[in-house]
């Protein structure tokens, strides 16, 4: 590689290894942890990429790439986040950053895109803007801060501007449709068609060369592959056989998970590995339980900007909320929310409403069942194995153990915190640990503690 990268990240550690990995490379490399003498390094000309970090000391990276473009147009910026979400990647893009990559990143995969960029410096394409669903009416937001939906943005972010055919799943209404529109819209594909068919569409025989002269090489979402029969199954094992340029990237979506879908023969072995590319499973509303009161006031808030009254949930409501089994997912979630920003009788929704909206719906029922049927070690180990099916044929990132412990950890502290009323004291004694430790690890995993008198 030939050329000048400039590097800004509050992290030492990724300073020093991406200033050796691209020095050794060829390059030249000024490294900052100021958003301030990097922005002064563009303005006097200097660097040929700029690989930035979102979250500095003094500033967002995201805020100054419209103020690089004016300065420098035509100079690529490489975006890396810790703030993996959707929203990151969709904010990268409107900023028309030339590339994002999550943190942990592959470092080979960081140079390579260094390496492209400054084969294209002073021509970065100009990013289209993107094409939003989560506030179309048809459509369910990606909303979520849920260590589950976190795992969800990573995986979706890592596999959005690769060619990998991509499997998601997922139960009725949790948003795979979104998920595959939003692989779409943000991918290199995004100015190309995309389009969604179940097996009526491929039904005749010539049903595949219709669909893929309409595709025409952008992104085809095949929606629930388990209810195509065999036979239009083989058509599909065709059309992603078929050569050429024009070829779409192939997404398809189903309610089962992978595992059920070759034991059960929903799905033919040549076609499902061929489609698990890359595995998304979305996970339901019963397993990020504390993202509910969010998706909640989201509904309600797009309910009163197209003109229903202000509504917000009472705690009891909100209690109510977090406790149904929801398996209409998030669907179900939003037309509930619907239904009690109109028919509320005052401005805060209470736990009686709530009851007489669900009560015409499925039964209620606890997100976690005790007793021998589902203990915390084999609910934990369920979820491990599906954060590991995320994956598909890659394994996680390294640190996993640490990062297992920090989930698990984080919420048992905060807690016991709650239950002592923010007495780290007796929060100390009840997990059996050293006040002292308690007070690190609240520090270390930015735990919120509120002193308060505890009611019992």
């Amino acid at each position: 590689m030939d050329g000048t990268v400039l590097v800004a990240d509050d992290d030492r550690t990724i300073r020093t290894v991406l200033t050796q990995a691209l020095t050794r490379a060829g390059c030249k490399v000024h490294a900052t942890s100021s958003l301030t003498t990097l922005m002064r390094w563009v303005s006097e000309g200097k660097g040929d990429v700029v690989i930035s970090d979102v979250v500095m000391p003094d500033g967002n990276g995201l805020e100054m790439l419209p103020k690089i473009s004016e300065d420098r147009p035509g100079l690529p910026v490489i975006v890396i986040s810790a703030q993996n979400t959707i929203m990151t990647a969709i904010q990268a893009a409107e900023a028309e950053a030339y590339d994002y990559l999550p943190k942990p990143f592959d470092l080979p995969d960081l140079m390579k895109r260094t390496a492209r960029a400054l084969e294209n410096r002073n021509k970065a394409p100009k990013r289209e803007e993107p094409v939003v669903g989560a506030d179309e009416p048809d459509e369910l937001p990606l909303v979520g801060k849920t260590p589950a939906m976190q795992g969800l943005y990573r995986l979706v972010a890592r596999v959005m501007n690769t060619d990998l055919p991509v499997l998601i799943t997922g139960e009725s209404g949790t948003g795979k449709s979104l998920i595959a529109r939003a692989l779409h819209d943000f991918s290199d594909r995004r100015t190309l068609p995309f389009i969604t068919v179940t097996g009526s569409d491929l039904s005749d025989l010539d049903g595949p060369a219709r669909v893929l002269a309409r595709v025409k090489g952008g992104t085809l979402l095949i929606d629930e592959i388990a209810d195509i029969s065999d036979e239009i199954q083989a058509r599909v094992v065709r059309m992603m056989d078929v050569p050429g340029d024009h070829v779409p990237r192939f997404l398809a979506s189903s309610q089962h998970d992978p595992q059920s879908l070759i034991e059960d023969g929903k799905v033919r072995q040549d076609l499902f590995y061929r489609l698990d590319g890359a595995a998304i499973a979305v996970p339901s509303l019963r397993e990020r339980v504390e993202d509910i009161p969010l998706l909640a006031e989201h509904f309600l808030n797009r309910a009163e900007r197209e003109g229903a009254p202000k509504r917000w949930l009472s705690e009891g409501a909100a209690d109510l909320f977090r406790v149904y089994s929801w398996p209409g997912n998030v669907r179900q979630l939003e037309n509930a929310v619907r239904r009690l920003s109109l028919t509320s009788r005052a401005e805060e929704i209470t736990r009686s409403e709530v009851e007489a909206v669900l009560g015409n719906q499925p039964e209620t029922g606890p997100v976690l069942r005790g007793g021998d049927s589902d203990k915390l070690g084999e609910s934990v180990g369920r979820h491990l194995r599906r954060y590991f099916d995320l994956h598909g044929a890659m394994l996680p990132p390294p640190g996993l153990y640490g990062r297992i412990i920090r989930e698990v950890e984080a919420p048992l502290i905060e807690i016991a915190l709650e239950a002592t009323g923010g007495n780290q004291a007796k929060c100390a004694d009840l997990l059996g640990i050293n006040r002292n430790t308690l007070r690190k690890k609240i520090t270390d995993l930015d735990i919120r503690v509120t002193r308060r008198r505890k009611l019992m």
